[in-house]
């Protein structure tokens, strides 16, 4: 079976390891976005190593081609550990 992103795939023998090195993304508490997703909203990324969860820190990190130029994105990105 072909897959169309590769994120899509999943490694049998790693996908039962424990992941403690997250990623916690909030917005700030004056962003406009938090109106429809309420103040409390965060979602939670793990990995099963530090030098994996770095990657993705900075990958997340960079802005990324799909906003317009008058677009400024305000995500907080905390690394955290479980």
């Amino acid at each position: 079976m072909t897959y169309c992103h590769q994120h899509n795939l999943v490694e049998p023998d790693k996908a039962t390891a424990e992941r403690k090195y997250g990623i916690r993304v909030t917005l700030p508490a004056d962003d406009t976005f938090s109106r429809m997703l309420g103040d409390e909203w965060e979602t939670l990324h793990w990995y099963r190593s530090e030098r994996e969860r770095n990657t993705a820190f900075e990958k997340m990190a960079i802005r990324h081609g799909y906003y317009r130029k008058s677009d400024s994105p305000t995500q907080v990105l905390e690394k955290i550990v479980r």
